[in-house]
């Protein structure tokens, strides 16, 4: 029979040849006579047979073809280790290297000063797409947020709040303010290439603003306003808040100082057998539930047909609320965000 060079073959059929030789060898055949049968050279039926007769069957199993995992990497292994754990716990400037986030120039300025390899930004990419790490768009915090606040406040603050409602059988409910006018516009529409859609907005600004309270239940309030957030606004919403409610409401809000004014205070003291009001540690606006109704309510009035007055803004608005009003399920899916998880 004609040789034919094993190593053109697919990895099945070299597997087949394999284990053909096995076979004919266990019936007595010589390693000349196989090769024959087979079509391959006595040599390489030799190496098969004795692979076969040292470790068994999986000695001549299919192997997994290309280079071996970390062979002709420029970073060992535990380098590679090292450069991982510096990009999860450290941030950049925290090395004293000029960027606020872990970019490929970031990562190979930061490989060289601890390792003394520069190593081109396409092996850069490589080396963080082996690890699983994605470019990601970040998170924003206020650079004034305390840490040491806001884990008293997750560990020990809310945990507090969350029982003693328990205890006195009443409902917290999360309040927030916003505003939504009808200059931004995100939707996105298709188009020939190179022919760029037009939205015609009005060319008059619009405002509404709005404060609303929802809890991990689903429950829903809301009212807009036009003017400014004031003392007087707020009382008038905590008082619809409290109307008709037969559960005392624990409002939880964040630290705008009309919320810690004398007036809006004084109403607290003579209604606080309805109403406390309690305090989100500030600037840590991510870790208010309302806040992720904020942005589904200004995503759903940014989409669609533009606003053409603050009628109509006002109206969109209420619609997108009173919709929610409607889908408590929707409410409570605002809490599984990872941030504000402990509240639900």
């Amino acid at each position: 029979m004609e040789k034919i060079d094993a190593r053109t073959h697919n990895q099945q059929t070299q597997y087949e040849l394999r284990k053909q030789v096995v076979r004919l060898r266990k019936r007595g055949f010589s390693n000349k006579e196989t090769a024959e049968l087979v079509g391959i050279s006595a040599a390489h039926a030799s190496t098969i047979w004795s692979k076969y007769s040292r470790d068994g069957i999986e000695a001549i199993k299919p192997g997994k073809r290309g280079r071996r995992h970390g062979t002709q990497r420029v970073l060992e292994a535990n380098q590679e280790t090292a450069v991982q754990n510096m990009l999860v716990d450290k941030a950049p400037n925290q090395l004293k290297l000029p960027f606020a986030l872990w970019t490929r120039d970031a990562v190979r300025l930061a490989i060289k000063r601890e390792f003394g390899l520069e190593l081109p930004l396409r092996t850069i990419t490589d080396y963080l797409k082996r690890w699983g790490f994605t470019p990601q768009k970040p998170a924003k915090r206020a650079y004034e947020q305390n840490p040491e606040k806001l884990k008293q406040w997750l560990e020990q603050g809310y945990p507090e709040i969350a029982d003693r409602a328990k205890q006195e059988k009443a409902e917290i409910h999360w309040g927030d303010e916003t505003g939504v006018n009808n200059e931004a516009y995100n939707a996105r529409g298709f188009a020939p290439r190179g022919k760029t859609p037009i939205v015609r907005l009005h060319a008059k600004r619009s405002s509404i603003n709005m404060i609303s309270s929802i809890t991990n239940q689903g429950k829903v309030r809301f009212m807009l306003y036009r003017e400014t957030m004031t003392a007087p606004v707020l009382i008038k919403f905590m008082s619809r808040l409290i109307k008709d409610v037969e559960k005392k409401v624990f409002l939880i809000l964040d630290n705008h100082r009309v919320h810690h004014s004398k007036r809006v205070k004084k109403w607290l003291d003579e209604h606080q057998q309805w109403i406390e009001v309690f305090f989100l540690p500030p600037y840590a606006p991510e870790h208010n539930p309302d806040e992720y109704l904020n942005g589904d309510l200004k995503q759903r009035i940014r989409s669609g047909l533009p606003s053409r007055s603050q009628e109509d803004l006002a109206k969109k608005t209420r619609s997108f609320m009173k919709t929610l009003q409607r889908r408590p399920e929707h409410v409570r899916n605002y809490f599984n965000h990872q941030l504000v998880r402990y509240a639900a």
